[in-house]
């Protein structure tokens, strides 16, 4: 038997917490001296403390890691606790990636010398020839769903000179499922409809546009300086903005060569 000190050294469990245990029924003494109040440790129970220790380093709370214990002669039990707590942390792993990402891009480009600014341009886009694809895909970044069914469903299609490329956000508002979204592409010649992919002519449009150069990060910022511009000289938006892509990830892998065009139609 051991007393409490010194269980509490093997064990490298502050004697606070060993107590702790004791009170929610995690790690009970095995004996307690009716007189003293005293508690003591069978040597054996070392393991079970270990246990605990391993599971709190693992992230679970006090009380899931009671409920493992109790379920510790069930390995498929355990086995489903430690793959629920795995996922768990696969996924906070992704989330801290994301942000850490999110900080780095930040970071970079409060050091870059130039100031960001984009210039507002008014143009007509003139009539065009172009196969297109409308979805209702899950998410914003589930656009390339599109260019891949118009890939993989018209093999043969040769780009009008030059080539647009675009993505055209038909919902009234943001949202954070089941987005709508129209590609179209410019060609050159005639194609027959295939399941997803419908050729056709679209209309001029007048739009207020500014270019960006750079990753997706910046596209924020464009919009926003885009509808500024617009209500600083007396324009209405008429239509659901598009981006236009003249350098995209088909083209390269370098986010900072892209060249995205975005559009407001306007009247």
């Amino acid at each position: 038997m051991l007393k409490i000190g010194d269980f509490s050294k093997l064990s490298r469990v502050s004697i606070r917490m060993l107590r702790h245990y004791d009170d929610i029924g995690l790690l009970k003494p095995a004996e307690i001296d009716e007189f003293t109040g005293y508690r003591y440790y069978h040597e054996q129970q070392l393991f079970a403390v270990g246990r605990i220790t391993a599971l709190k380093d693992m992230g679970f709370a006090l009380a899931d890691i009671i409920k493992i214990l109790d379920s510790f002669d069930d390995k498929e039990k355990v086995d489903a606790f430690l793959s629920e707590r795995q996922k768990e942390l696969t996924k906070l792993s992704k989330e801290t990636e994301y942000k850490l990402m999110l900080l780095d891009t930040a970071r970079k480009r409060l050091r870059k010398e130039q100031n960001m600014s984009f210039d507002v341009t008014v143009k007509t886009i003139p009539e065009r020839y172009a196969a297109t694809v409308q979805m209702v895909v899950p998410h914003y970044e589930d656009e390339g769903m599109l260019w891949n069914a118009m890939r993989s469903e018209c093999t043969d299609l040769v780009p009008a000179e030059p080539c647009l490329a675009a993505a055209e956000f038909l919902d009234d508002e943001y949202k954070e499922e089941n987005v709508e979204i129209i590609a179209w592409m410019t060609v050159k010649k005639n194609g027959t409809d295939t399941e997803h992919v419908k050729f056709k002519m679209l209309p001029a449009v007048k739009v207020a546009s500014c270019i960006v150069k750079g990753s997706y990060d910046q596209i924020g910022d464009a919009y926003a300086t885009v509808v500024s511009w617009l209500k600083e000289n007396g324009y209405k938006m008429s239509g659901h903005m598009f981006n236009i892509y003249h350098v995209s990830p088909a083209q390269t892998q370098n986010p900072d060569e892209y060249v995205t065009e975005v559009c407001f139609p306007v009247e």
